[in-house]
């Protein structure tokens, strides 16, 4: 890509991103004269970005999140809260919407004898093959099931109990 603009070395562009001055007024952003300005201005940073070496690359991604105020895991204010956090006089009917709906099946312990069979219906409800169905049995007290609804968690807990193991919900 051929152009008449000279490349800037990368030390000052991060200067210049540091010691950035205030910018200009919004009602210059909408105006034709700087238009043609501007997309020079984003090709020379486009350029100047491409420029940069692996590891300035990563070191500006850093300036960069930094200057807009990101840190490593998302926005420094997050905006999210619990219904129960905003409203502490909850009435019976917003606590009951906020039950859990999703539990988790944990097998705590079973009688060696029908490890076998543990093993086997262990592989019928997760999808899992011989080996790895066999490696999670013996890792008991485990999660064998994540996520499943209440009725579908009790029938299995029932099955694994009839077979001889401790199971429960969490």
């Amino acid at each position: 890509m051929a152009s008449s603009i000279t490349k800037i070395p990368t030390t000052s562009l991060f200067k210049h991103v540091i010691s950035s001055s205030p910018k200009p007024p919004v009602f210059r952003f909408f105006s034709t004269v700087t238009t043609e300005n501007r997309t020079q201005k984003l090709e020379r940073i486009a350029d100047e970005l491409l420029d940069l070496t692996k590891l300035e690359r990563y070191d500006y991604s850093i300036l960069f999140r930094l200057k807009l105020g990101l840190n490593r895991y998302g926005p420094a204010v997050s905006g999210v809260t619990s219904p129960a956090a905003s409203a502490p006089g909850a009435s019976a009917s917003e606590t009951k919407a906020l039950e859990k709906t999703a539990f988790d099946i944990k097998l705590e312990k079973f009688d060696a004898a029908a490890k076998i069979k543990i093993i086997k219906e262990v592989r019928s409800f997760t999808d899992l093959g011989l080996k790895e169905a066999k490696d999670l049995v013996e890792k008991v007290p485990v999660v064998v099931k994540k996520g499943v609804t209440k009725e579908d968690a009790e029938s299995i807990i029932k099955k694994l109990q009839e077979l001889g193991a401790t199971a429960v919900l969490d």
